[in-house]
């Protein structure tokens, strides 16, 4: 199983009432969220960390996991309310405002931590769930837990505008790069960091994944660095493209055999590259629709 470890939150899109008054609607959300969402539907065996609310909110994003076969039985559950993002459209430029204080997400401790058994062999962690203390931390110390022991995926997805200790952060994502098997950046993200893919290959992560859009992907490893040509698709917005990227990637490796954390360190680049394809290929359906609203296996 791959247990992905991260935010679910609320958005709340803007929309017009049937009398023609402005007003919004709920959809389930989240960088981690969706990455468990895509998992499950490409058939991988998934479950889903984080804190849940036991309010109506947490039960839409309860749902939404079992719906598509994701195991949310890892959460923590407690009455704390669930995060909500207000979207509003400026020119067609969304704008958010976030209502995260004291939420289920943002409040989890280490004390919330499971237990794994043998049955999961990878974690994936990312998103914003990475910036939020006292949750940051939290998943910070569950990453440092567990590597060396079981695959750790990262995507950092950062983002200037939510951090407001950027030292902090930094040190935080040091860390949990440090003791990561696979990365998966940006040009944007790389720029941020001031780091290269070599660079982080010499710190000892096993793989890692740039995504450049339609020029493909390109992974490198101790061995170098090949490139995964992207998948050629008809583009309505890129919502959610990387988080079904890596759950595609993740997907491919279960298939490929390729999930535990020694047999993935000991496999080469042409043994992965079927696993990348497969990411490019399943957001490539993604950005072809509205929404974060990744492919089920029988669409690819």
């Amino acid at each position: 199983m791959i247990l992905c470890c991260g935010e679910a939150l609320i958005d709340m899109l803007p929309r017009e009432s049937g009398a023609g008054e402005p007003a919004f609607a709920p959809y389930a959300g989240g960088a981690v969220f969706n990455t468990a969402i895509a998992l499950g539907r490409l058939g991988a065996p998934v479950g889903f960390f984080s804190g849940l609310s036991t309010d109506l909110f947490g039960d839409i994003l309860t749902r939404e996991l079992g719906n598509s076969r994701v195991d949310s039985s890892f959460a923590a559950r407690s009455d704390r309310i669930t995060t909500l993002a207000f979207v509003t459209l400026t020119d067609g430029q969304a704008r958010y405002a976030f209502y995260d204080e004291n939420t289920a997400g943002r409040m989890l401790t280490e004390a919330d931590l499971p237990n794994l058994g043998e049955g999961v062999q990878a974690l994936f962690f990312g998103g914003i769930s990475l910036v939020s203390e006292p949750a940051a931390e939290t998943y910070a110390a569950f990453a440092a837990r567990e590597a060396g022991k079981r695959l750790v995926m990262i995507d950092p997805n950062i983002r200037p505008s939510f951090i407001k200790d950027a030292a902090r952060y930094r040190a935080r994502l040091d860390g949990m790069l440090a003791g990561a098997d696979v990365v998966k950046l940006s040009d944007e993200d790389m720029d941020w960091l001031g780091l290269t893919p070599e660079d982080l290959v010499a710190r000892g992560v096993a793989l890692v994944l740039v995504t450049r859009g339609a020029e493909g992907v390109d992974a490198t490893s101790a061995e170098g660095t090949i490139r995964v040509a992207a998948e050629r698709a008809q583009v309505v917005d890129t919502v959610g493209a990387g988080d079904t990227f890596n759950a595609g990637f993740l997907a491919g490796l279960h298939r490929g055999g390729l999930l535990e954390r020694a047999t993935f360190r000991g496999a080469g680049l042409e043994d992965l590259r079927a696993a990348v394809g497969l990411g490019a290929k399943a957001a490539a359906v993604t950005v072809s629709r509205a929404g974060a609203n990744p492919p089920w296996e029988t669409e690819l």
